[in-house]
């Protein structure tokens, strides 16, 4: 009997290496499960392939400009003085081959008690191939720990952003430029760099609560980020500029992240959108990239998953959607010949 996944992971969890090949991600009992296409495009993978980590209850993933894939995850070891949290992460510079040694980030609390309510970890890659980490605190105020040039790592940083909750979601932009949503009661707070390798400003918040753990961001512009969450009080999924006013996309989301890509269908710039809905079937739209205000449909999958499905390209520019199934299993549907956005049924792998 092979590993089975526990649920999809966060963030970027499909992701195509500098060889064309894609690579999944999941959060498994023991550690990540991984699964690699054997060719670029092709129909056969291998995994489950698990990476041990002891104690591993969250784990998002994220891709920098250089192709590198980031793991970072929260940590809870049980001992006999009580539970120990902290975050750890480890990069994986090739497809299919070895990560490095996974690495412990710390927690910035020294109390236990404080220790063991730190959130869940969100990972960015700034312009110079360095992972940033923000995280919740026990006292819901927003914190970042920066990697240095080297491998080392600044000390944390509290950006004294309350309150806040998990589910932070990072853009990074072709420029460098990092930006940064996270949920709070009833708004939703706005940081970004406005300079590469610069500080944190905290922007003017947003007058829209959402769902904690449903956004994802996507630059759809040169500097400029779109946000996709599930309404808080109505689980719709909107669409946000900074700026701009909030977007309706009609729907009714479950509190998992929102799966965007930016990618052309029919030679058209266009981003696909694609949600878990209450029922956990899949929902897929597209439309013209900063069009939403010309109105989206949304299409049924058949696909149910558990966990966010997520979204990616493959060798060939095929739209590809990934989920993990009820079963713990990784299923593919790729987009086939038909014109706009079709997808065959998906394949397990």
């Amino acid at each position: 009997m092979g590993h089975r996944a526990l649920r999809a992971a966060r963030g970027q969890w499909l992701v195509r290496g500098k060889d064309g090949r894609l690579t999944a991600y999941a959060l498994g009992a023991e550690g990540v499960l991984r699964w690699t296409e054997t060719r670029p495009a092709g129909t056969t993978w291998t995994g489950p392939e698990l990476l041990p980590v002891h104690g591993l209850t969250d784990l998002s993933v994220v891709q920098g400009q250089g192709g590198f894939v980031h793991l970072v995850g929260r940590r809870a070891v049980r001992g006999g003085s009580g539970e120990s949290v902290d975050l750890v992460s480890a990069t994986q510079f090739q497809s299919g081959r070895p990560t490095t040694k996974w690495h412990s980030l710390g927690n910035p609390h020294a109390e236990r008690e404080k220790a063991a309510r730190l959130g869940i970890p969100t990972p960015a890659v700034s312009a110079s191939g360095m992972v940033h980490v923000f995280v919740r605190n026990a006292d819901g105020s927003l914190m970042v720990r920066r990697e240095k040039v080297g491998g080392t790592w600044h000390a944390w940083q509290d950006f004294k952003a309350r309150p806040t909750r998990d589910g932070t979601a990072a853009v990074t932009t072709e420029a460098g430029h990092v930006s940064i949503l996270a949920p709070s009661d009833g708004a939703t707070l706005h940081l970004s760099q406005h300079e590469p390798e610069g500080g944190y400003q905290r922007d003017q918040d947003i007058p829209f609560g959402h769902t904690p753990g449903t956004a994802a961001g996507l630059e759809t512009a040169p500097g400029r980020a779109t946000y996709y969450w599930a309404d808080d009080a109505t689980g719709g999924i909107v669409a946000y500029r900074p700026g701009t006013w909030a977007i309706p996309l009609g729907g009714s989301s479950s509190p998992d992240p929102v799966a965007v890509l930016r990618a052309p269908l029919d030679g058209y710039d266009c981003t696909v959108l694609a949600y878990r809905a209450l029922d956990g079937q899949i929902m897929l739209t597209a439309c013209g990239t900063e069009n939403e205000g010309g109105g989206v449909w949304w299409s049924p999958t058949g696909e149910h998953c558990v966990g966010g499905p997520t979204l990616a390209c493959d060798a060939y520019g095929r739209v590809v959607l990934a989920l993990v199934d009820e079963n713990g299993a990784l299923r593919i549907a790729r987009q086939n010949r038909e014109p706009g956005l079709a997808l065959d049924p998906s394949v397990r792998v």
